[in-house]
């Protein structure tokens, strides 16, 4: 069989394979789905307990629109499935492109896999439990007089998936800056003489992805600096060069036969 056969027979088949990995990814979100839809209601009530407990006694949220009662909930439960399914999609992400790779190339890329779905957790989490109280707190207190402050739930939903990629994405920084230094595009050195940058970028991109209000954008940009420095000093540690006590016993096996 001639070259641009092989190269053909197996371009299809990595198609076919990635085609599989996208199929048993989707199958896990939907089987997710399947069991949180007799819950959409309770899920609902737990992704906008943050606003509701910021809002005036008495005050609840709107529907504008005619079916945001029932899309608004059956879309943050769909959010939660996919939330919940993401180490299953990012282990079909693995095998798929794991072959690929060399056997140190695995070694670092496995524990990336793992460490990303926990750091955007992470920055989920700290979106909900830390970020979300605060901003909808400045919300309601910034409210002209005589305004009464009733969110419509569409808009809630947008609002929140939005924070939510922004904070599970910052909390990625560690991850982009070992694989910067593991891969050897820069060094520990050069980024810390950057840090006056990072920060400014930091706040900048907090800027781009919050709200315009001061407190998301600096509850954004704080973590992605701190992040960005415990991604040096633990690359410097994981990175760490091997020593003199490190080295093979044997390094020149000729030597030794001689």
């Amino acid at each position: 069989m001639s070259e641009p056969a092989d190269q053909e027979q197996s371009f299809l088949s990595h198609l076919v394979e990635l085609r599989q990995r996208l199929l048993r990814a989707a199958l896990a979100v939907l089987v997710v789905l399947l069991i949180l839809l007799p819950f959409a209601q309770d899920v609902y009530s737990f992704l906008s307990a943050p606003l509701l407990a910021a809002l005036p006694e008495g005050v609840n949220m709107v529907a504008y629109e005619v079916a945001s009662p029932f899309l608004t909930p059956f879309k943050m439960t769909m959010l939660a499935a996919v939330f919940l399914a993401m180490p299953v999609i990012l282990y079909q992400l693995w095998a798929f492109v794991a072959p690929g790779l060399y056997q140190n190339e695995k070694r670092i890329a496995a524990p990336i896999v793992v460490s990303s779905c926990v750091l955007f957790y992470l920055g989920c989490a700290f979106a909900y439990f830390v970020v979300f109280p605060l901003v909808f707190a400045f919300f309601n207190a910034v409210a002209p007089e005589g305004v009464t402050y009733m969110p419509d739930i569409r808009n809630y939903l947008d609002f929140m998936l939005l924070l939510f990629f922004a904070f599970g994405m910052a909390f990625e920084v560690p991850i982009v800056v070992f694989i910067l230094l593991a891969t050897g595009v820069t060094t520990a050195e050069s980024l810390a003489t950057k840090r006056p940058y990072v920060i400014v970028g930091a706040f900048a991109v907090g800027m781009l992805l919050t709200p315009p209000d001061i407190i998301s954008q600096t509850l954004l940009a704080l973590p992605m600096w701190l992040l960005f420095e415990f991604g040096i000093v633990g690359s410097r540690l994981l990175l760490k060069k091997p020593g003199k006590d490190d080295a093979p016993d044997n390094p020149n096996p000729s030597d030794a036969s001689g």
